[in-house]
């Protein structure tokens, strides 16, 4: 079955990008929104990567499809910013057993803004890579030690395996009458039970082939390649491209005055 995961679209520009060159990319963007807590470096970063969907053969409706429990999880964390941050300046909801101010709906913003922002660029990178494409860019280009970077291969080519065992599981529970019937409570421990149930499964799992590999003489000192992996002029431009995003949302931020350095 197709992985729905990692089902790079071939046509797209990002696809036939050096997965080590988006890498970094991304790696820029983080680490400058990681820098500052302010909403509107986030805003401006996030707007540009929206712009930035269509190179990654991704629309909106596919990035919601994919990425609406991730969504789910930012909005939930920035509600919860929202109550617990600091009280500050006029109160604009109360909810009885917590307010909800200026200063905290600010940094409620900021953080689901910021959130959206950083998980983006790792989406884009996911989405427009094949695993072993970057594998091959990390071990040859990177010189990342050949243990990691396999290891890293299986887990990224395991993660969609996941996915469709835990569908099967379901199934396979919901045959029996377990997991789609009785109250909500019954049904989140049915989940839970199969949660672990995956999670024996990807243990047992993740041990063979860690033998498996281990047998075949993965991770030896000397190797050889299928694939070269190389630099063309399109890499560049896309190192650049998350040079001209973390730096916009740098500039924007500091013309505002809205720079905040988490360790200032």
């Amino acid at each position: 079955m197709r992985d729905e995961l990692f089902n790079p679209d071939n046509t797209a520009l990002l696809t036939r990008a050096n997965p080590l060159a988006k890498l970094i990319a991304v790696v820029l963007v983080t680490f400058t929104l990681a820098a500052s807590i302010d909403w509107v470096s986030a805003s401006v970063a996030l707007a540009l990567e929206l712009l930035l969907l269509p190179l990654a053969g991704m629309s909106l409706v596919a990035l919601a499809r994919r990425g609406w429990p991730l969504a789910v999880a930012i909005i939930l964390g920035g509600w919860s910013t929202a109550i617990v941050a600091e009280d500050s300046g006029a109160i604009l909801l109360n909810l009885g057993y917590v307010d909800i101010t200026e200063g905290s709906l600010t940094a409620a913003v900021a953080i689901t803004a910021r959130s959206f922002a950083v998980a983006l660029p790792g989406i884009l990178l996911m989405v427009s890579t094949d695993p072993t494409d970057l594998a091959d860019s990390l071990a040859q280009q990177a010189k990342l030690p050949h243990r990691f970077v396999l290891g890293t291969l299986a887990a990224m080519r395991l993660i969609g395996l996941m996915i469709e065992e835990w569908r099967t599981l379901g199934m396979a529970r919901r045959a029996r009458g377990v997991g789609s019937m009785g109250s909500p409570w019954a049904r989140f421990k049915a989940n839970l039970s199969q949660a672990f149930g995956l999670l024996v499964q990807s243990i047992r799992r993740a041990s063979r082939l860690a033998v498996t590999m281990e047998a075949r003489g993965f991770g030896g000192e000397h190797r050889t390649w299928a694939r070269k992996a190389t630099y063309a002029g399109m890499d560049v431009v896309v190192v650049l491209g998350g040079v001209l995003v973390a730096g916009a949302a740098m500039a924007a931020a500091m013309h505002l005055n809205t720079w905040n350095l988490v360790w200032g």
